[in-house]
């Protein structure tokens, strides 16, 4: 396999890491600072087990990393650019968001 194909290979993965509704609303309160898992639990208002699921396929594709501090284990972004990466999705899909409005007020005043 060459180098190239692994490169795509893994940015497929990494998107695929951040492709669930969870895992982004986890990494979003991430970006605001390191979380344990009750933290986390009781900011989604989500019970644990499906939290720490999504947590796992987080710390696989080595998009967060958990450190144990006694019994919990505190997770951080292992990259404060995914911060900035959620931020420009967002301002793309806002655009998009704006867009899809402005449409359907034209089409509306074109009834």
């Amino acid at each position: 396999m060459n180098q190239h194909h692994n490169i795509h290979h893994f940015k497929a993965d990494f998107f695929k890491a951040l492709a669930h509704p969870m895992r982004i609303r986890i990494l979003e309160v991430l970006s605001e600072g390191d979380r344990n898992v009750n933290e986390l639990q009781s900011i989604l208002g989500s019970e644990g087990s499906a939290v720490s699921q999504q947590l796992s396929v987080l710390r696989n594709k080595n998009v967060v990393s958990g450190i144990k501090d006694g019994t919990s284990v505190i997770y951080s972004l292992r990259d404060p650019l995914i911060k900035d990466l959620l931020a420009v999705a967002k301002q793309i899909f806002d655009n998009h968001l704006v867009d899809a409005i402005s449409l359907l007020e034209v089409i509306r005043n074109e009834q």
